[in-house]
């Protein structure tokens, strides 16, 4: 590991939560499966790099509860099921949208269905996480989801926003050091609610699986 993610996994630590490496998006699924049992309940928040590691195909094994908010055809008010049985869950699949060197990890929604299950709920969080997500403070890490994971995520999600057509956020044309509520105002705006998960009181409910690839947004 490079000095900056033993840095990381260091604070993590100290921040109450379980850091783990793996060297390929390989190795993140086969540390997933060790963590899963027969007729665990899981749910997931719609996460790219989950996907580009494989594991939400793992998920879906009839071994598995598995509650997937994505699957083709499913209604809104099944959607809605989903997002609810997320409380009593034995796992939470996710990602993150910045990771800083001091073990604070950023995460923004539109609906706040995602940031709801990583703060409370789910028995245990994992998030999969790729070293181009890694940033060296929680400004930078603002910066990311203004400059890349908003952006990136309303063109995949074909969202009618400026920042799609930009690149970047609107807040950033005449202003570096944007607040949390500039920008848009549009009913598709992603990035409405905040969560900087810090020190935890239940140590190792959340389990950050750092991938030494580039992953998501």
């Amino acid at each position: 590991m490079t000095p900056q993610i033993e840095k990381l996994f260091k604070n993590l630590q100290k921040n109450k939560m379980q850091p783990l490496f793996a060297q390929t998006k390989a190795d993140a699924l086969n540390i997933v499966k060790e963590m899963l049992f027969d007729g665990c309940v899981i749910t997931w928040g719609g996460s790219m790099s989950v996907i580009e590691c494989g594991i939400d195909e793992l998920l879906r094994d009839k071994k598995y509860c598995f509650m997937d908010r994505g699957r083709a055809g499913i209604t809104n008010e099944e959607q809605q099921e989903c997002f609810k049985a997320s409380i009593g869950a034995d796992f939470f699949f996710c990602s993150a949208n910045a990771v800083t060197e001091n073990g604070e990890i950023l995460n923004v929604d539109g609906l706040a269905n995602r940031i709801s299950s990583i703060a409370f709920g789910p028995k245990k969080v994992v998030m999969i996480v790729g070293v181009n997500k890694i940033v060296p403070d929680l400004k930078q890490a603002f910066l990311r989801v203004k400059k890349i994971a908003a952006p990136k995520n309303c063109v995949r999600l074909n969202k009618n926003t400026p920042c799609a057509k930009l690149g970047h956020c609107v807040s950033l044309l005449n202003n570096d050091n944007p607040d949390f509520a500039d920008g848009c105002n549009c009913d598709d705006r992603i990035c409405c609610d905040y969560m900087i998960s810090a020190m935890q009181r239940q140590k190792d409910r959340i389990t950050v699986i750092l991938v030494n690839e580039e992953l998501g947004y």
